[in-house]
Protein backbone atom coordinates (compact mmCIF):
# COMPACT_ATOMS: atom_id res chain seq x y z
CA UNK A 1 0.00 0.00 0.00
CA UNK A 2 1.24 3.48 -0.82
CA UNK A 3 1.80 5.98 1.95
CA UNK A 4 -1.60 6.24 3.59
CA UNK A 5 -0.95 9.74 4.91
CA UNK A 6 -0.07 11.04 1.45
CA UNK A 7 -3.17 9.48 -0.08
CA UNK A 8 -5.35 10.86 2.69
CA UNK A 9 -3.73 14.27 2.28
CA UNK A 10 -4.74 14.27 -1.41
CA UNK A 11 -8.31 13.31 -0.56
CA UNK A 12 -8.52 16.02 2.12
CA UNK A 13 -7.26 18.58 -0.39
CA UNK A 14 -9.95 17.48 -2.87
CA UNK A 15 -12.61 17.96 -0.20
CA UNK A 16 -11.87 21.69 -0.19
CA UNK A 17 -13.96 21.94 -3.34
CA UNK A 18 -16.65 19.47 -2.23
CA UNK A 19 -20.10 20.39 -1.01
CA UNK A 20 -20.44 20.75 2.75
CA UNK A 21 -23.77 18.94 2.42
CA UNK A 22 -22.10 15.85 0.93
CA UNK A 23 -18.74 15.74 2.72
CA UNK A 24 -17.93 15.66 6.43
CA UNK A 25 -14.50 17.17 5.78
CA UNK A 26 -15.95 19.91 3.57
CA UNK A 27 -18.39 20.71 6.36
CA UNK A 28 -15.50 21.08 8.80
CA UNK A 29 -13.63 23.32 6.35
CA UNK A 30 -16.80 25.36 5.94
CA UNK A 31 -17.14 25.82 9.72
CA UNK A 32 -13.52 26.93 10.07
CA UNK A 33 -10.63 26.61 12.45
CA UNK A 34 -12.61 26.65 15.69
CA UNK A 35 -14.74 23.65 14.69
CA UNK A 36 -11.70 21.71 13.47
CA UNK A 37 -9.90 22.46 16.74
CA UNK A 38 -12.95 21.35 18.71
CA UNK A 39 -12.82 17.99 16.93
CA UNK A 40 -9.09 17.69 17.73
CA UNK A 41 -9.85 18.46 21.39
CA UNK A 42 -12.58 15.81 21.48
CA UNK A 43 -10.40 13.21 19.80
CA UNK A 44 -7.46 14.00 22.11
CA UNK A 45 -9.67 13.39 25.14
CA UNK A 46 -10.82 10.10 23.62
CA UNK A 47 -7.20 9.01 23.12
CA UNK A 48 -6.49 9.75 26.78
CA UNK A 49 -9.51 7.77 27.92
CA UNK A 50 -8.63 4.85 25.66
CA UNK A 51 -5.06 4.80 26.96
CA UNK A 52 -6.34 4.51 30.51
CA UNK A 53 -8.36 1.44 29.56
CA UNK A 54 -7.30 -2.07 28.71
CA UNK A 55 -6.27 -3.22 25.28
CA UNK A 56 -4.67 -1.45 22.37
CA UNK A 57 -7.48 -1.71 19.80
CA UNK A 58 -9.35 1.26 21.27
CA UNK A 59 -6.14 3.32 21.42
CA UNK A 60 -5.41 2.55 17.77
CA UNK A 61 -8.93 3.54 16.76
CA UNK A 62 -8.87 6.81 18.71
CA UNK A 63 -5.37 7.80 17.57
CA UNK A 64 -6.48 7.21 13.97
CA UNK A 65 -9.41 9.58 14.59
CA UNK A 66 -7.06 12.15 16.15
CA UNK A 67 -4.54 11.94 13.33
CA UNK A 68 -7.34 12.28 10.79
CA UNK A 69 -8.59 15.50 12.36
CA UNK A 70 -5.06 16.89 12.70
CA UNK A 71 -4.58 16.18 8.99
CA UNK A 72 -7.82 18.06 8.29
CA UNK A 73 -6.36 21.04 10.17
CA UNK A 74 -3.07 20.83 8.29
CA UNK A 75 -4.81 20.83 4.89
CA UNK A 76 -7.12 23.65 6.01
CA UNK A 77 -4.01 25.69 6.86
CA UNK A 78 -2.20 24.52 3.68
CA UNK A 79 0.46 22.71 5.66
CA UNK A 80 1.64 19.46 4.11
CA UNK A 81 2.57 16.16 5.71
CA UNK A 82 5.97 16.77 4.10
CA UNK A 83 6.32 20.00 6.12
CA UNK A 84 5.80 18.01 9.32
CA UNK A 85 8.19 15.27 8.21
CA UNK A 86 10.83 17.92 7.48
CA UNK A 87 10.44 19.39 10.96
CA UNK A 88 10.67 15.96 12.60
CA UNK A 89 13.76 15.10 10.53
CA UNK A 90 15.37 18.38 11.58
CA UNK A 91 15.07 17.23 15.18
CA UNK A 92 16.96 13.96 14.65
CA UNK A 93 20.15 13.91 16.66
CA UNK A 94 18.99 16.72 18.94
CA UNK A 95 18.23 15.94 22.54
CA UNK A 96 14.55 16.44 23.31
CA UNK A 97 15.53 18.62 26.24
CA UNK A 98 17.81 20.73 24.04
CA UNK A 99 15.14 21.06 21.35
CA UNK A 100 12.61 22.20 23.94
CA UNK A 101 15.06 24.80 25.32
CA UNK A 102 15.69 26.11 21.80
CA UNK A 103 11.93 26.40 21.21
CA UNK A 104 11.54 28.49 24.37
CA UNK A 105 14.22 30.93 23.17
CA UNK A 106 12.41 31.50 19.84
CA UNK A 107 9.12 32.60 21.41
Amino acid sequence: MDNVLSILEEILEQRKSASAENSYVASLYNKGTDQILEKIREESAEVIMAAKGDGNDKIIHEVADLWFHVLVLLRYKNISVSDIETELARRFGISGLEEKRNRSKKT
